[in-house]
């Protein structure tokens, strides 16, 4: 028996466990596992809990004072639950998150034993910063880094699954020179900026307004692969996708997976992650089976964008945990498998005041819509003017497999508002009017007593928009789904808190010069919408037709992430990142430089996964089943069977024409990766790996598809896409 055939045995055989659900009730077990404001009312002491909460509320800062009693707290509730170690949680820009342990446990100096967990201990810990991406930030040598805790992200209790739990603290990450190393120090940074930019234009309509709060839903698809075939498949181990693989009779072309009935195993898988979730403060909510099959996908309540991409990247390390628990793997690279969709992580963003109002949900009150009018018009003016930006911050080598492959959003970022909206804007230019009928032309009549009316959105969904509004938000649906979201919402949060204050600026220099506020706003706006026109939607952008448009409109089509990149050194993205105090010249090209460097990485493990699967484990199976079929063949040529050997012989002369393709490009792949490694400048690198060297992948693997097809299923050494795809 093969490998491959036993771990299909082995997954063939897996049964969904039986999972014991908690007593608790789920709003009793919300949260249960975290350091939650409820925690921090109960063991602090007023004076302490109300510094903490204007700390997470405003910005003031905490003193050490505070901060040794928040520890005391912190310390006696987490050992109380089991836990015997600390660690500050952060996410460096590996695209992972990290974490270094330490135990509660010390010696005083007499040797006696003791619990300790001081303030200075919560406020900062210090990691190894010169073993984390830099991008030219620190030298080697230069080695000293500081964690800093962040309030406004509850600490929560990870098991560590052996028996004990660590204390786990959310925090930045910044070098010794204080320029950020990871994603929450300038996505802070940026929720700041927003925060003051919304908030003084909110003053414009309603001057109780005192805070403006992004907030951030994350859907978050993935795929689940039995763990025996995983560690089947080499390149899923080493890549995260599979290389190789052909096509099953039976993919995603009957629609019959999504929203389907969910198989016993995977609920199972995906109730147990949720019980944990919910202990960890995560609301997620909504499971389904997406359109591929092996596809999942889970989403969350809203929640502040902070708190909101600190829950996902804790979830995606959770799910993984309990994938193991259950057997699975869980894949979030953005195309595990061709010919069938890829994942991605549609983040849905939207901007609510202290008031309670949301400010991009339209209304039937004239001066409200006029309000909401602003915000939107500036939210598409700002991804107007940086589109190239914000297809910057979702560039990677797993998200250049999916973007635009008649599955995801294309590569050209345009908005879609809907018909209604579109019109509304349009008669805004035209007339200088605001008009927004709600009424039964809103309901459906389905001519059926028994079903209640069904009420109908003031727009419609585009699938095909990679940022898209939704009737009260945002979903850029272009972030790729093993990405960590504080990248888009950082350039997002900027470039509209940076257009906003621009708003401002123009306001107040007409409503100084004594024009009207109403007509002042009405003015600027339909200017706004003049400007950003172009980048408007409405139909389909998986069509060959909007690439076309799109060009003679100007817009920008960039493909290659290489070339993506750039954008986040360009003179216009350097002015409003400095401008807003969200990250330095400096930083940018830091950021820039890891990303590329990133990217030449994984095509350079891709490449040499592709080379030693052909070579290693494809060729030389081949090999061996030519030589069975050569046996066949002269044993029928020696019963003069010529007529019977001549088919055998034709497959072994196609065996024999593509393992002679596949040999002679893999050695030219080799050499252009040998070329490409030779060059100094990383811009160029980069490209020479994403022009050159990725070039060879679909070839090799074409004709290694086409060898699946010849050699017999037993002796295939790689799962196949339909063992992998089709497990209940």
């Amino acid at each position: 028996m093969t490998f491959r055939s036993k771990a299909f045995e082995i997954a063939q055989g897996r049964v969904a466990p039986v999972l014991t659900p908690p007593t608790e009730k789920v709003a009793d077990l919300y949260a249960s596992n975290t350091f939650s404001d409820d925690v921090m009312r109960t063991l602090l002491s007023p004076e302490a809990y109300t510094k903490i909460s204007n700390a997470i509320r405003s910005g003031s800062t905490i003193d050490r004072e505070v901060a040794d009693e928040v520890s005391a707290a912190m310390k006696s509730w987490a050992i109380s639950k089991g836990a015997t170690h600390y660690t500050h949680w952060f996410q460096p820009l590996t695209g992972t998150t990290a974490e270094k342990h330490d135990s509660f446990f010390d010696l005083t100096l007499d040797g006696k034993a003791v619990e300790k967990f001081k303030g200075s201990a919560l406020v900062q810990q210090e990691p190894d910063a010169s073993s984390f991406p830099s991008g030219g930030l620190r030298a080697t040598f230069e080695a000293r880094g500081y964690t800093g805790w962040d309030p406004s992200s509850p600490a929560f209790l990870m098991d560590n699954g052996a028996g004990g739990k660590t204390l786990c603290i959310p925090s930045v990450f910044i070098s010794y020179t204080g320029e950020a190393l990871d994603y929450k120090a300038p996505l802070l940074r940026s929720l700041v900026m927003l925060d003051k930019a919304a908030t003084s234009v909110c003053q414009f309509f309603n001057r109780d307004v005192d805070k403006v709060t992004p907030t951030l839903g994350i859907e978050q698809e993935y795929f689940l692969v039995d763990k025996a075939l995983y560690y089947a498949r080499p390149d899923l181990l080493m890549a995260g996708r599979t290389v190789f693989g052909h096509s099953p009779a039976r993919g995603q072309q009957l629609d019959d997976h999504y929203f389907g009935s969910i198989s016993p195993r995977v609920n199972a898988f995906m109730v147990d992650f949720e019980f944990e979730a919910l202990k960890l403060g995560i609301p997620v909510r909504t499971r389904h089976n997406e359109v591929a099959p092996g596809q999942f996908e889970c989403a969350p309540t809203f929640e502040e964008v902070n708190l909101a991409i600190d829950h996902n990247a804790l979830l995606m390390d959770l799910m993984q945990k309990i994938g193991d628990k259950h057997n699975f793997q869980v894949l979030f690279h953005e195309k595990p498998f061709a010919g069938i969709n890829g994942s991605g992580k549609h983040n849905n963003w939207s901007l609510s005041t202290d008031t309670g109002i949301n400010l991009l949900a339209p209304t039937t009150k004239p001066k409200e819509n006029l309000r909401f009018l602003t915000f939107l018009l500036n939210v598409v003016k700002a991804v107007h003017d940086h589109a190239d930006l914000l297809r910057a911050s979702i560039s990677s080598a797993g998200n250049e497999h999916r973007l635009g492959a008649n599955e995801a959003p294309p590569s050209i970022v345009s908005v879609f508002l809907g018909g209604e909206l579109t019109s509304m804007l349009e008669e805004l230019v035209n007339k200088g009017e605001i008009t927004l009928e709600k009424g039964e032309n809103f309901y459906y009549k389905l001519g059926i007593t028994r079903i209640p009316n069904l009420q109908r959105d003031n727009t419609d969904r585009n699938r095909t928009s990679p940022f898209c509004f939704t009737g009260n938000k945002f979903e850029y649906r272009a972030v790729g789904s093993a990405q960590n979201s504080a990248s888009p919402m950082i350039v997002l949060n900027t470039i509209v808190a940076n257009q906003l204050m621009e708003f401002k600026r123009e306001m107040d220099e007409r409503l100084s010069a004594g024009e009207e506020k109403k007509v002042a706003t009405v003015e600027i706006l339909k200017r706004y919408f003049k400007e950003s026109k172009r980048i408007l939607f409405e139909g389909n952008g998986y069509s060959e037709e909007w690439i076309a448009t799109a060009k003679e409109r100007g817009l920008s089509n960039i493909s290659a992430t290489y070339d993506a990149l750039y954008a986040y050194v360009t003179e216009s993205t350097i002015q409003a990142f400095e401008k807003m105090g969200v990250l330095s010249s400096r930083e940018l090209h830091a950021r820039y430089e890891i990303e590329l460097e990133n990217y030449v990485k994984k095509l350079q493990i891709e490449s040499r996964v592709i080379g030693d699967l052909a070579l290693n484990h494809i060729v030389s199976t081949v090999i061996k089943y030519q030589f069975k079929l050569a046996q066949t063949a002269r044993a029928l040529t020696d019963l003069e069977m010529l007529e019977e050997a001549e088919p055998i012989k034709e497959i072994i002369k196609d065996i024999s024409s593509h393992v002679v393709v596949i040999k002679r490009l893999v050695h030219e792949m080799t050499e252009a990766r040998k070329t490409a490694n030779n060059v100094d400048v990383l811009f160029e690198r980069a490209k020479l790996y994403g022009s050159e060297v990725k070039g060879y992948f679909e070839e090799i693997r074409y004709h290694v598809d086409k060898l699946e097809l010849l050699i017999d299923d037993e002796d295939w050494p790689l799962a196949k896409y339909r063992e992998m795809l089709f497990l209940e």
